[in-house]
This record gives structure tokens, sequence and C-alpha cells, in this order.
């Protein structure tokens, strides 16, 4: 099952984008990674099977504590 995962994270440096690229793109299951901006900085990832609490726990601990899950959602 393919699943869309919207994750929020305050962006403050291009060195913090490039940890949430790492950690997201280096869990299993992922296929794509993007950032959105409207108004709010978002990581939207996308795969099969993919744990998105663990994710999410991960961005908390290694980048940023304000990381929070927003949805999952069955990709189509």
């Amino acid at each position: 099952m393919r699943q869309k995962i919207v994750i929020e994270v305050p962006l403050h440096c291009a060195k913090c984008r490039k940890k949430i690229l790492a950690i997201c793109t280096t869990s299993d299951g992922v296929t794509s990674v993007t950032f959105q901006r409207e108004g709010k900085d978002q990581v939207m990832i996308k795969g099969e099977k993919v744990d998105s609490a663990r994710i999410t726990e991960c961005l908390r601990q290694k980048v940023n504590r304000h990381a929070k899950l927003l949805s999952v959602a069955k990709d189509e």
C-alpha cells in the first residue's frame, strides 16, 4: 500500500534541510521526499510500508523538537 505522509518541521537553515532529507531518504520504503511551503514548513514523504511514527521520532531527536506528524493517507 502506497502512503503519503506529511510532517511539519520548521526549517531554520540549509543544514537542517539537508539533515531532514538524509533522515527521510534512508528510511525503509521511501520513494520520494518533497518540501512544501504553504505558510508552514512541511515535508511530504511517499512510499510503501513507511513507518511514519519512526520517521517523526527521528526528526524530533536529530533535527528539531517541534516535528509534528500532520497526516498519513493512502496515495493513489
